[in-house]
């Protein structure tokens, strides 16, 4: 056997949220011969102090923390969790001199700037099973050279004071078992709600501002309808009855979902199964909307960004207004519950264009609608350009957020069109009203805080029995 590997999640967030990548990772190096232990801090009181006991009690050749978000993406928070991740790497060097290594979809969107702070050895950008189980096997036969170094697709490392990315190739996932054996998935349910799930990876979109096509990869790569649907089935019989995809964007492809949504009816789960969904306007079917709704599907979770159609096209999203209105038709028609999430502030956006948006919002008359004002900026993607063109300098009045020392952007900076500056929360205010519907996220004073992290309304309600999709519970909260 080769070399043991400790795989750590420093999340101690609350409501709690499985470090899915964890476990497929365990799968993969236990699959591969490997020794495996996963370190979850996420439930002790003492993160430091469970970190050297478990470094104390085995021999681990490599220690792996994976990085799921460098923030919570607000504006109005903006906290940052690399000072976190640096910390536990501290905690790890204290205990031994085992490599560190990163990884995770907030890692790879910034893998050389978190390397540089965190002073962690090496990172793993984009999916990570393959090549931790090369790096794990190179430790243990010595034989990380620089030669290794520059032959292995997706390794990040420091070596000889810089930092070398290698480019990542986007391997199948698909044959994976995936037991869900690592994580107390019980306790996780227990106290956060919900259970998540990959049925693909990877997006073909060009949507501005995200970082899932540097993280997950630019074209598609799907399981097998029926491997999705036994881990579900795995889930089940641990008693877990919510789920929440983790795809970019479920419904792409669409004849994927399609066929998800089947294999979970053939297989007779979706009696016994709510799950949700994040998914694009379109495409949205009718066909598929039944599909979902009879496989148990109980709620959607729209990324609409806006209801103008020239801001739409300048966030690079595929769908217009008509697509929106299309979507919130078929949940209704089908009894799934639905969420529009808008994105407000970015290049162009305007005051007619917000009360166009709010408007066709009331329109539609959803379940619920997230409200987020301000863009956060990721590195290599056009929102980066868009900035450095503009200038990326505190002289650059749509800017907000941390500039000084974060020219890597790891830490939070956010777009703020200087047309509505702080104005825009006036407006949305008057706009929206009274509206419970509205979740005002990222208000300075939010009347419904749609900020998940440390977020104790939720906890609460998730402790008293609510399960499900947050934004589900926290509407059904705020009935």
């Amino acid at each position: 056997m080769g070399v043991s590997v400790l795989l750590v999640n420093p999340n101690q967030m609350k409501p709690a949220i499985a470090p899915l990548g964890l476990e497929y990772l365990a799968e993969a190096l236990d699959i591969h011969g490997l020794g495996v232990e996963v370190l979850d801090l996420c439930f002790e009181p003492d993160a430091q102090k469970a970190l050297a006991s478990a470094v104390d009690g085995g021999e681990f050749g490599l220690v792996g923390i994976t990085v799921r978000n460098t923030d919570d993406c607000y504006l109005a928070t903006q906290q940052s969790f690399i000072p976190h991740i640096t910390e536990v790497v501290g905690w790890v060097r204290e205990y031994t001199n085992a490599p560190v290594v990163l990884g995770g979809s907030g890692f790879s969107v910034s893998p050389s700037g978190i390397l540089r702070r965190t002073g962690a050895d090496f990172g793993v950008v984009g999916d990570g099973e393959i090549p931790l189980v090369r790096l794990a096997n190179c430790v243990a036969e010595d034989a990380v050279t620089d030669e290794y170094c520059a032959q292995n697709p997706g390794l990040a490392m420091r070596r000889n004071g810089t930092v070398i990315i290698n480019p990542p190739t986007w391997e199948s996932f698909g044959q994976l078992p995936l037991r869900r054996r690592w994580l107390d998935n019980k306790r996780y349910f227990a106290e956060g709600g919900q259970a998540g799930i990959e049925t693909k990876r990877g997006c073909p979109r060009k949507c501005i501002y995200c970082g899932d096509r540097h993280s997950k990869g630019r074209d598609v790569r799907t399981r097998p309808a029926i491997a999705a649907a036994r881990e579900i089935m795995t889930l089940l019989e641990q008693g877990i009855d919510y789920l929440h995809t983790c795809d970019s964007e479920f419904n792409i492809p669409g004849y994927h979902a399609e066929a998800v949504s089947r294999e979970l009816i053939r297989l007779g789960l979706a009696d016994n199964l709510h799950w949700y969904a994040y998914c694009t306007p379109r495409p949205f079917t009718a066909k598929m909307a039944q599909a979902m709704a009879q496989a148990g599907c109980v709620g959607i979770n729209f990324g609409a960004d806006n209801g103008d159609e020239r801001i739409l096209q300048r966030l690079g999203r595929w769908h217009r207004p008509d697509d929106i209105r299309n979507a919130a038709k078929l949940c209704k028609d089908n009894g799934i519950a639905c969420m529009f999430d808008l994105l407000l502030g970015g290049p162009g956006e305007t005051e007619e264009s917000v009360r166009a948006t709010i408007e066709l919002m009331k329109e539609l008359e959803p379940d619920c609608v997230g409200v987020a004002v301000g863009i956060r900026i990721y590195p290599g993607t056009p929102m980066e350009r868009i900035v450095r063109r503009e200038g990326y300098t505190s002289a650059n009045p749509n800017l907000r957020g941390q500039l000084e020392d974060n020219d890597d952007m790891v830490m939070p900076v956010f777009y703020l069109t200087a047309e509505l500056g702080d104005g825009i929360f006036e407006l949305l205010k008057d706009l929206i009203g009274d509206d419970r519907r509205f979740f005002f996220g990222g208000a300075p004073d939010e009347s419904v805080d749609y900020n998940y992290s440390d977020h104790q309304p939720l906890v609460e309600a998730i402790r008293d029995g609510a399960r499900g999709a947050y934004w589900d519970i926290l509407r059904k909260m705020n009935a």
